[in-house]
C-alpha cells in the first residue's frame, strides 16, 4: 500500500483530491471505476490514509508513519471498514445492512472520519443497492463511502446519481515499463509483451510478468498465430483443445490474438516492426503481411470479436475457438 502521490499515473485526479482534502470538499461518497489490476483499491486506501493521518498538512499528502498511517497499513485501523461477503458473485442486503448500514451512525473510534469501502460493488444484489441507497441520501457528515466497480452498469442509476465518479485512466506504456525495470528481473523481451498486452492495465502486466502459466500459452498462442496457414483441421482442432485446456481465461487468449494482427495489420501499413508487440517476430510478419490482404486481417479482427461474444454466451469454448482458428487460415 502506497500514499496518494505513489500512486503510479492518475496525476491530475490525485492533484485534485489533495486539494479537495485541504479545503474540506470531499464528498461523502465515491464510485471509483475501472477494469481489474486498474489499481481501484490502492486508490481507496491511498485516499483513507490521507483523510486520515495524524500528520498530513493541507495540500500534502499522508505521512505514511504516524499511528493512523501505520494502523491503515497493517489492515486493523478500526475506523477503516471494508464490506466483504460470503458469496463469490453476489453482496446480499443482510450483508450490507450489518457492516455499513447498521454501523455508520456510530460515530469514529479514533479519527474525524469513518471510511467504508465496498469492493466488487457491481456483486451488490437490487436489495442490497437499495438498502444502501437510503444511507446514500442522508449520510452522517463525518462518513466516506467508496465502491470500487469494474462494471457500472450493474448498479442502479439511484445509486449513481448520488456518488462521485473516479475513472481509474490507463497508464502509458512508458510509465508501466519502468516500473516492470524498477521491480522485476525479467528478460526485455517480456517486459515489452508484457506492456502491450496490458495496454495501460498495472495489474495486469504485474500479473502476466509473474504468472508462469502465461508464458506457456503464450507460446502455443503464438505458434499457431506463426503456422496458422500450414495447419489442417485435425491440427487446428488439436491446437483449439490444447489451449482451452494451457488458458485460464480465454478472452485474454483472444486479446493476444487480436494484438498479434493488430501488429500485422500495423507492419502491412508501414513495414516497420518498431514499436509493435512482436517485434522479434519479424520473419513471420513479413510472410504473413505479404500473403494476406487487409480485408482479410479486418475480417478475423471482427471473426475475434464474435467468438468473445460467444464464449459469453457460453457457447461450447472449445467449438468456438476451432471456428476462429479456421476462419484465420482461411482469410
Amino acid at each position: 500500500m502506497a500514499g496518494l502521490k505513489d500512486i503510479l499515473g492518475n496525476d491530475f485526479m490525485k492533484e485534485q483530491f489533495l486539494n479537495a482534502a485541504g479545503s474540506g470538499r470531499i464528498s461523502h461518497a465515491y464510485l471509483i471505476t475501472g477494469e481489474k489490476g486498474m489499481g481501484k483499491k490502492t486508490f481507496a486506501q491511498a485516499l483513507a490514509l490521507m483523510l486520515l493521518c495524524e500528520n498530513r498538512k493541507e495540500g500534502e499528502d499522508s505521512c505514511l508513519s504516524c499511528p493512523s498511517c501505520k494502523k491503515i497499513l497493517a489492515g486493523n485501523h478500526p475506523d477503516v471498514i471494508y464490506v466483504n461477503h460470503e458469496k463469490q458473485d453476489s453482496i446480499s442486503v443482510d450483508e450490507i445492512r450489518r457492516q455499513l448500514c447498521d454501523t455508520i451512525e456510530i460515530r469514529p473510534y479514533e479519527g474525524k472520519r469513518k471510511i467504508y469501502i465496498v469492493p466488487e460493488a457491481e456483486k451488490m444484489t437490487p436489495q442490497a443497492q437499495n438498502a444502501l441507497l437510503k444511507t446514500l441520501e442522508e449520510p452522517p457528515e463525518y462518513a466516506v463511502i467508496m465502491l470500487l466497480t469494474s462494471d457500472v452498469e450493474k448498479l442502479l442509476p439511484t445509486i449513481l446519481s448520488r456518488v462521485s465518479r473516479i475513472q481509474m485512466k490507463p497508464r502509458t506504456d512508458k510509465q508501466i515499463r519502468a516500473f516492470l525495470a524498477a521491480h522485476y528481473d525479467a528478460p526485455e523481451e517480456s517486459l515489452d509483451l508484457c506492456v502491450a498486452f496490458a495496454r495501460g492495465n498495472l495489474g495486469k502486466a504485474i500479473s502476466l510478468l509473474t504468472d508462469e502459466t502465461f508464458s506457456i500459452w503464450y507460446h502455443e498462442a503464438i505458434r499457431l498465430c506463426r503456422n496458422i496457414r500450414r495447419l489442417d483441421a485435425a491440427e487446428i482442432s488439436q491446437a483449439a483443445a490444447k489451449l482451452k485446456q494451457l488458458c485460464p481465461d480465454l478472452q485474454e487468449l483472444l486479446s493476444l490474438i487480436q494484438l498479434w494482427y493488430r501488429d500485422l495489420m500495423m507492419y502491412k501499413v508501414t513495414k516497420d516492426m518498431n514499436g509493435l508487440a512482436f517485434g522479434n517476430e519479424r520473419a513471420a510478419m513479413m510472410e504473413l503481411a505479404s500473403l494476406s490482404s487487409y480485408e482479410g486481417i479486418e475480417e478475423i479482427m471482427e471473426d475475434i470479436e464474435t467468438c468473445s461474444l460467444r464464449l459469453k454466451a457460453n457457447v461450447n469454448p472449445e467449438l468456438a475457438l476451432e471456428l476462429l482458428f479456421l476462419n484465420m487460415k482461411e482469410k
